[in-house]
């Protein structure tokens, strides 16, 4: 029998193990524009459960421990494979409900549950993904059960299966095979299996790799120097693996005109390097000019000054995390990126804006949140993104008033649905009406790869110029300008009448009207707008 202590270890040494594994996972994403990484996403997500289960006692019920480990796991979910993970979880808890202990048929069952929850939940199931290494192994569980074997043997069972799946998920999907790797989900789900198996098999909780400890230091005092005291306002680190033979004296050249609070430090193999700029996009473009970029952190230093210098006191923040009254027939929740970009959507009536995106993909709690400060009856939910839509749909079955999440995948589609509601009609005609306009928007993006890779039959170098069209990889090329050109003129017909250019960091309104000004535009009417979006130099709409 599995008992709620053995069912809490598992799920925690679940957690650590795919901790340890978590960018070795990233890795295998084939898509190369930077984004939510998988190993990431599944790791924020189980470790939502870790945090909770961590407070139960060892006499918990293995049907309380598992409704704890779902629920965590559901507000904690983020991107699609996050969201996967929690619905098969959510079978444990359907299936232990009530139950103090459960035995290796009810563990097998609940893990069957929990892949009929993911398989429901996407709307076109892909072979050869993560949903595929969970049924196999689930199947192969249950026969194991069914003639009688023990709790152990169908553990070992379900690591077996996932393994072998995972290892034939290139067989199943092109775009694996052409990228020579295995599904990033399925490898992520395979270690958390091994990290409930080295429990519920040995008794063995597999421990979080040990990182360096900070030292203890006094608390500084953040309040000494003004916010506007900060002359560079972003932090910027890069390790950066050399290529070429460039001199790395040139680079740190180039940082000293650009910055301060430098920290260089080339060996043979890697640059590492710390700044404090103004614009860390230059940085970034120049650093990749000296090899491929293996880590990126960029914050807001002066965001991060006046987070430390503002200690609301608990009366008021209790009072702000209070559920706003619903005095408003309509409300709307949308995620972004960017200054420009969120007062874009307030401008046109969001109430909350929800700050994410392409590498930073919100959680369903995150968004639960700003639904419930969102004053009225019904909420729609902008995602933006495809990676946020699956996290954002499980918000209407635990939020305190109606939700809609009306599928937007791009920025622009979520201004064209903002745009398309009418405050005098009723919700149906306005859910039909929003959908409706997500289809008259063209949406290209300028970006760069973020790994080498081969996608939709495209060799891609870390670092070049993508020119995505409707998320689709269209252009690659080592020049920006002509990226551009082509990306603009990619989505542009005869029939275009407005096209929005938003520029993100990296980018500039001057260098902006520029390139505008060197595309042909067939007659449509032009704006440029300061998006500040992160990882888009340029995201195009066309109408």
């Amino acid at each position: 029998m599995i008992t709620g202590k053995q069912f809490i270890d598992a799920v925690i040494s679940a957690a650590n193990n795919l901790n340890n594994n978590k960018e070795s996972v990233n890795n295998l994403n084939v898509f190369p524009v930077p984004d939510g990484d998988t190993g990431t996403n599944m790791t924020m997500t189980i470790t939502s459960a870790k945090s909770e289960l961590s407070l139960l006692s060892e006499d918990t019920p293995i049907g309380v421990a598992a409704d704890t480990a779902a629920l965590a796991m559901l507000k904690g979910a983020r991107g699609n494979s996050g969201v996967i993970l929690s619905l098969l979880f959510r079978g444990f808890s359907k299936q232990f409900k009530g139950k103090t202990e459960v035995n290796a048929y009810e563990f097998a069952k609940g893990l069957e549950l929990g892949v009929k929850n993911a398989y429901g939940a996407v709307r076109k199931p892909t072979e050869g993904t993560i949903l595929t290494v969970a049924r196999v192994a689930s199947e192969k569980a249950l026969r194991l059960a069914r003639n009688g074997k023990t709790e152990t043997e169908v553990m070992d069972a379900v690591i077996e299966a996932a393994a072998v799946t995972l290892a034939d998920t290139p067989k199943m999907l092109p775009v694996l095979k052409q990228a020579n790797v295995v599904d990033a989900g399925g490898r992520g789900l395979l270690h958390i299996f091994e990290g409930m198996g080295s429990v519920l098999k040995d008794g063995v909780i597999i421990e979080t790799e040990e990182q360096s400890s900070a030292v203890t230091s006094e608390k500084a005092d953040f309040g000494e120097f003004d916010t506007e005291d900060i002359k560079f306002a972003y932090c910027t680190e890069l390790v950066i693996e050399r290529g070429g033979k460039k001199d790395p004296a040139d680079l740190n050249a180039f940082l000293q005109k650009h910055g301060d609070s430098i920290v260089f430090v080339p060996d043979d193999t890697i640059i590492k390097l710390h700044v404090h700029t103004n614009n860390p996009g230059k940085v970034i473009e120049e650093g990749l000019k000296f090899g491929s970029l293996i880590n990126i952190k960029v914050e807001n230093m002066k965001l991060q000054h006046t987070e430390k210098v503002i200690e609301e006191p608990k009366e008021e923040k209790a009072v702000e995390e209070t559920a706003a009254e619903p005095v408003n027939d309509y409300g709307f929740v949308t995620v972004c990126a960017g200054e420009g970009l969120a007062s874009i959507f307030k401008d046109l009536g969001a109430d909350t804006v929800v700050e994410g995106g392409q590498t930073m993909n919100p959680s369903t709690d995150d968004l639960l949140k700003a639904v419930r400060q969102t004053p009225a009856k019904t909420v729609f939910i902008l995602p933006n993104n495809k990676n946020i839509i699956m996290a954002a749909e499980q918000v209407a079955p635990i939020a305190d008033r109606h939700v809609v999440v009306i599928p937007t995948k791009t920025i622009p589609q979520g201004i064209s649905a903002m745009l398309g509601f009418d405050a005098a009609e009723n919700e149906e005609t306005n859910v039909e009406s929003m959908t409706e306009s997500l289809s008259k928007v063209r949406t290209a993006n300028i970006t760069f790869a973020a790994r080498d890779s081969v996608f939709d039959g495209l060799e891609i170098k870390e670092g070049e110029y993508l020119g995505l069209i409707d998320g689709k990889v269209t252009f690659v090329e080592t020049d920006l300008d002509k990226c551009f050109k082509e990306t603009v003129g990619g989505i542009i017909d005869g029939g275009t009448g407005y096209v929005n250019v938003f520029y993100g960091n990296g980018a500039s309104e001057d260098e902006a009207e520029r390139l505008v000004g060197e595309v042909e535009t067939n007659g449509a009417e032009v704006n440029i707008i300061s998006g500040g979006q992160p990882v888009y130099y340029y995201i195009i709409s066309a109408e």
